[in-house]
């Protein structure tokens, strides 16, 4: 058994609690979704996002999917010109079998944008989530 990383990233559409929980939850389900995790399998996430984003912790959206027990930590991006605006992005630490060269990274929205090499042929999921404006 092996620790490995799962990558992802998404953005919010606008700074709000609503918005930034509903989708990290996306994030986080399409992530488990992808890679056939278990939660007792999850030795602990991390999640990050950029000063724009502040309305919420998005390592609640966690907590919300019951993961009461798995280690979550929230902190901030570096604020760097021209990086991608309202970014959440997460980082699973996994207990599997399974070799790095198979976990399958996700980035959603305009997250897509920060690793186009692990994104070709993946699932696109671009624009609002159905909970927000267009």
């Amino acid at each position: 058994m092996h620790v490995r990383g799962i990558r992802g990233a998404t953005t919010a559409g606008e700074n709000t609690a609503e918005a930034i929980l509903s989708a990290t939850r996306e994030l986080l389900l399409e992530m488990v979704r992808q890679n056939g995790v278990e939660p007792d399998e999850i030795a602990a996430v991390v999640f990050t996002c950029t000063d724009d984003l502040n309305a919420a912790f998005p390592a609640e959206a966690g907590r919300a999917l019951g993961w009461t027990s798995v280690p979550l930590l929230t902190a901030r991006e570096l604020d760097v010109p021209g990086a991608v605006p309202r970014c959440i992005r997460v980082l699973i630490l996994w207990n599997t079998p399974r070799s790095q060269e198979e976990v399958a990274h996700v980035y959603l929205r305009e997250a897509e944008a920060l690793r186009p090499d692990l994104t070709r042929g993946a699932r696109r999921v671009r624009g609002p989530l159905p909970s927000e404006p267009a």
